[in-house]
């Protein structure tokens, strides 16, 4: 335990009880670092839609005088298994697509939790600069070190809009250290903003890496897919890729984890294609039951277009399975230099038939020309809960002996 590391952590996001998944990231990180803190309070920022479509909060004076009073007075605050304190704060936030509204909305609501007192430690570190980022620069001690971390897979939205983009550049030039999780993150962020291109940096998610599986898979029968049912993921790719795969092996099964708007259209195609006995949809699952899943099954399959960071390719890994992923921009990144180790890659294209070919060279290779276990101690030396504590409290320290 560092004495000087009393830390806030700022975060739109945090598991609950209805959503134990939203979140898990940073309840990860928490995990990894309080034991290296003197204190660690975290604040999740909860938020709320309230009013008209595109309406502001200004719309609704009574509302908000009632949450102020309420929550001036309610200081939630809970003990967590980690160690950590955990407040949970409900940010009345205005149902429109204005980003800087919504990061006015936390701030605001942040100073309201705190009567107006800023945060007592002198180290924070917020997730999601628009919104939590803002809060965090906002409420923060004079004198304190504020950090950022980008997660936003929406990052393009919030950017889109020019006062959120002013806003946002305004975050990096206030921030005390700026950190994105992947390199499609750093990319977009650089070339929108080259001037400030020297003061982002890599800081990873934590991942578990303590349960494995006994043995390695004997073949690659069993798939298993992680993901949210949106467009984003294409889960109707991964559904006819694999009855295209089982057209050639037929004893292969799919397990599907996940919700989503797309679950029910999901569930529809696998009957219409006729995969009703092979695929098996088991809905959402608590993070901590991902290990044992992916241990449980030969192969993990990943058709996603676009990701940040490659944490269920990670978790994988960690488990012993060995993967199957598109080049999303996070897989690439966490498996560089490992790929033939770890499995097969390929191609972000329409054309299931990619996947079908990836499957079958992978097949081939298994398991005499992969080395999963290797790549598994390749990942773990960057992306275990120790080695990610171990970033955080080199930046933390660097920052704030200054």
């Amino acid at each position: 335990m560092n004495a000087a590391r009393h830390v806030a952590v700022v975060t739109p996001w945090y598991p609950e009880t209805q959503l134990t998944y939203q979140g898990s990231f940073v309840k990860a990180q928490v995990k990894a670092v309080t034991a290296g803190c003197s204190q660690l309070d975290v604040y999740h920022l909860r938020a709320w839609p309230v009013g008209e479509t595109r309406s502001s909060l200004d719309a609704i004076p009574e509302v908000v005088d009632l949450h102020a009073r309420l929550l001036a007075r309610s200081g939630t605050r809970f003990a967590t298994p980690e160690g950590a304190v955990l407040h949970r704060i409900p940010t009345l936030t205005p149902r429109n697509t204005a980003w800087v509204a919504h990061a006015d909305a936390n701030a605001l609501w942040m100073r309201t939790y705190l009567g107006g007192r800023p945060l007592e430690a002198p180290i924070v570190h917020a997730h999601v600069p628009i919104t939590a980022g803002w809060a965090a620069l906002e409420n923060a001690a004079p004198g304190a070190r504020v950090h950022i971390t980008e997660h936003s897979s929406f990052l393009d939205k919030i950017l889109a809009q020019p006062a959120a983009c002013e806003r946002y550049e305004e975050i990096l030039a206030r921030a005390d250290g700026f950190f994105v999780v992947g390199k499609p993150l750093y990319d977009r962020i650089t070339a929108e903003f080259p001037q400030h291109a020297a003061k982002v940096e890599y800081i990873a998610n934590p991942i578990d890496f303590d349960a494995s599986r006994a043995e390695p898979p004997t073949s690659l029968r069993r798939w298993i897919s992680v993901a949210a049912m949106i467009d984003r993921k294409r889960t109707d790719y991964l559904l006819e890729g694999f009855r295209r795969c089982r057209e050639r092996h037929q004893d292969l099964e799919l397990t599907i984890a996940g919700d989503g708007p797309q679950l029910a259209r999901m569930e529809a195609l696998a009957g219409e294609l006729g995969l009703r006995d092979a695929v098996r949809f088991i809905g959402s699952v608590d993070p901590a039951e991902v290990p044992g899943l992916m241990a449980s099954h030969d192969l993990f399959v990943h058709t996603s277009r676009h990701e940040t960071f490659g944490v269920v390719v990670v978790e994988a890994l960690a488990a012993g399975t060995p993967v199957l992923v598109s080049r999303s921009g996070g897989s690439d990144q966490v498996l560089e230099g490992i790929e033939n180790e770890a499995g097969q890659l390929f191609e972000v294209d329409p054309d299931p038939d990619v996947l079908v070919d990836a499957y079958l060279e992978l097949r081939d290779r298994y398991p005499d020309k992969t080395d999963v276990p290797g790549a598994r101690k390749h990942l773990r030396a960057k992306y275990s809960y120790e080695a990610v504590a171990e970033s955080h409290f080199a930046v933390w320290d660097r920052e704030v002996s200054r």
